[in-house]
C-alpha cells in the first residue's frame, strides 16, 4: 500500500526529503554539506568567561586529586598484600 505524502507531518516531509537529497549528492557534494553543519554547530558553542573557566580548572583539579589519592592508597594496600603474600611475611 503506498503511503500519503499528506499524512506525514511536516517534519517528516522534510526529513524525508533531505535524506534523498543527500542521497543524490556526490562526494564532495557530502563534503561540502558535513562543513556546513560543522560550521553551524560551532556556531552554536559558547565560550566560558573567566570566572568560570577558573571554576572548572578548580573542580577539575581537585577531582583529580582524589582520583590520585583513591589510586596511591589502593597501590599502597595491594603492595602491602603482595609483600605479605609472596614477601617475608608482615613488617616487624
Amino acid at each position: 500500500m503506498a503511503k500519503n505524502v499528506t499524512d506525514e507531518s511536516s517534519e517528516d516531509v522534510v526529513a524525508n526529503a533531505r535524506k534523498e537529497r543527500a542521497g543524490r549528492r556526490g562526494p564532495f557534494g557530502r563534503i561540502a554539506l558535513f562543513i556546513r553543519q560543522v560550521i553551524n554547530e560551532l556556531k552554536k558553542v559558547v565560550t566560558p568567561t573567566r570566572k568560570e573557566l577558573f571554576s572548572y580548572t578548580g573542580v577539575v583539579l581537585a577531582f583529580v586529586v582524589i582520583m590520585m589519592s583513591i589510586v596511591a592508597g589502593f597501590d599502597f594496600l595491594f603492595a602491602l598484600g603482595v609483600a605479605y603474600v609472596f614477601g617475608d611475611g608482615p613488617a616487624q
